[in-house]
């Protein structure tokens, strides 16, 4: 079987890093991709989907430390999807990205050039187009 997603977007937040019990790093960060489209009546519109990234141990590391509210990114690693009882008695789900990969698409504020970050056992490549 074969999972994986590619986005590339926006952070809507700065990323948020915290520790397991066994002391591995995981951070967390949402990313915005828009699709542009002209409907049938002439008017241009945006859809824009929002995505939930997990990444962990180096890879989480280096996200939190790089990554900031609105930069560009693209996001490599699996889709889960998560189903869980609200206090209300429903049924909530969601789906997150466990990344892989991390790539930079857009220079930090700080015009540092660290481009590209991957999971530490692939090495960091181009995008696959």
């Amino acid at each position: 079987m074969f999972n994986k997603i590619m986005i590339i977007g926006n952070l809507g937040n700065d990323p948020e890093m915290r520790y397991t019990a066994n002391g591995n790093p995981v951070t967390s960060f949402n990313i915005a991709t828009n699709r542009n489209y002209t409907g049938s009546d002439g008017e241009k519109h945006t859809e824009t989907e929002w995505f939930r990234v997990t990444a962990w141990r180096q890879l989480a590391e280096l996200c939190n430390q790089y990554l900031s509210k609105g930069r560009l990114a693209y996001v490599e690693g699996r889709l889960k999807s998560n189903t869980w009882e609200s206090p209300d008695g429903k049924t909530r789900f969601n789906n997150e990205i466990n990344a892989d990969k991390v790539l930079f698409l857009d220079r930090s504020p700080s015009g540092e050039s660290n481009n590209n970050i991957s999971s530490p056992e692939e090495g960091a490549e181009n995008l696959p187009w």
